[in-house]
């Protein structure tokens, strides 16, 4: 059985809800276009507007990478580890971040915990977003630049970053060389 793409997930629910891609726009801010191409595949989101999308729809962010359920506990092994999802914060022709979730099929859970690769893209690109909740991340290799509000930092392997993600931030590899990081994202339902 082929695992279902995201966007494949976020329609079934929406229509299982009865809900028109216009009114899931009136909800979550997105416009109708954003959606459809969300649903038909052909574009790669930002955490932001799926949170909006998963909290528009009552269901957590992991929802949409979740293709079974799992007993307690959760165990993943780095080398069975799987890009579940890839992402981009600008209009790049190629997404700049691998999600690779870390608790695929707990299907309770209060927390969404990923391992990112994270790949460098132009200043002129990096953007603020914000969304509910609050992320706690770790640099694992490489250089990560984070704004937060008015503020710039640049972490390395082993700092540690926690913030609320109502405040526009932006997280990016610093230079020409990817980062990657171990982030635990929650969100509020």
């Amino acid at each position: 059985m082929a695992v279902e793409k995201i966007g494949t997930r976020i329609r079934k629910f929406r229509e299982a809800q009865d809900m028109s891609r216009e009114k899931l726009s009136e909800i979550t801010g997105l416009s109708v276009d954003f959606i459809a191409t969300l649903e038909d595949q052909s574009v790669y989101p930002s955490i932001g507007p799926l949170q909006k999308v998963a909290r528009a729809l009552k269901v957590r962010l992991g929802t949409f990478m979740d293709d079974v359920s799992c007993q307690d506990p959760i165990i993943v092994r780095q080398a069975n580890r799987e890009a579940d999802l890839t992402m981009q914060h600008s209009a790049a022709e190629q997404p700049l971040y691998r999600y690779f979730t870390l608790a695929k099929g707990k299907v309770d859970r209060n927390m969404e915990p990923f391992f990112i690769e994270v790949l460098p893209e132009p200043e002129t690109e990096r953007k603020l977003s914000s969304h509910q909740g609050e992320e706690f991340i770790i640099v694992h290799s490489g250089k990560l630049l984070v704004r937060y509000g008015t503020q710039s930092q640049i972490l390395e392997a082993g700092d540690t970053v926690y913030y609320n993600s109502i405040v526009p931030h932006y997280v990016g590899a610093v230079g020409d060389e990817p980062c990657t990081i171990y982030a635990i994202l929650f969100h509020p339902s």
